[in-house]
């Protein structure tokens, strides 16, 4: 996602982690994909990778992916953690509680989501803007952060309805709202597996509730 945002040419192989090739074994042994090597070096932390090629890859010729609003980096941070906890989950009798902690993570992303950002408030305006009408999490266009939380929020619409019929909350607007713009981008809907593999992945994770 954020090699076709700089508009970098590229090519995708896809590997089976059950038979991995030698030479992908060789390179970085007892990590999974992804992970990167340039002039030899190895990197296998997803964030290193991602501060990399905004360092590598950067203005005049490429564009710049960071956050204007530092807050836009954070924003969702705990959201996944809090699916991982709901999903993995066996025992009907503390589901709800799981359930609720989500849904908290939730509306806090829902809520930054919704507040207009400063640039979308014209302190020359005696109109008030109260809820925000940007398209992603740091303004109109896709950054660094979209590319971190998109296709979490993603595993968790597909993977919550298919083993828990959980669903994000109708007045959680600034979620879906969210979820809409990122479905128009090809830069997300390319990248995204496909439901069933999705789907697949989680098949052993999400456990039946006794």
């Amino acid at each position: 996602m954020i090699l076709w945002l700089k508009g970098v040419i590229f090519n995708v192989t896809t590997v089976d982690l059950k038979r991995k090739p030698a030479d992908l074994q060789n390179l970085a042994p007892g990590t999974n994909p992804p992970f990167m090597t340039f002039d030899g070096e190895v990197q296998t932390d997803v964030n290193k990778i991602e501060e990399f090629l905004e360092e590598k890859l950067a203005p005049p010729r490429y564009p710049k992916l960071g956050t204007q609003y530092p807050e836009s980096n954070s924003a969702g941070n705990d959201v996944f953690a809090k699916f991982s906890a709901f999903i993995k989950n066996t025992k009907k009798d503390v589901n709800e509680v799981y359930e609720k902690n989500l849904l908290k993570a939730l509306k806090k992303l829902d809520n930054y989501l919704n507040s207009p950002l400063p640039d979308e408030v014209d302190v020359y305006s005696t109109e008030e803007v109260a809820v925000s009408g940007r398209k992603f999490l740091d303004g109109d266009e896709l950054t660094l952060a979209d590319c971190n939380l998109l296709p979490k929020l993603h595993i968790i619409k597909i993977v919550a309805k298919r083993y828990r019929d959980f669903e994000f909350p109708p007045d959680m607007t600034g979620i879906w709202r969210y979820l809409h713009n990122a479905y128009a981008r090809d830069e997300f809907t390319n990248t995204c597996p496909a439901d069933q593999e999705i789907e697949h992945a989680y098949s052993d994770v999400a456990k039946r509730m006794k």
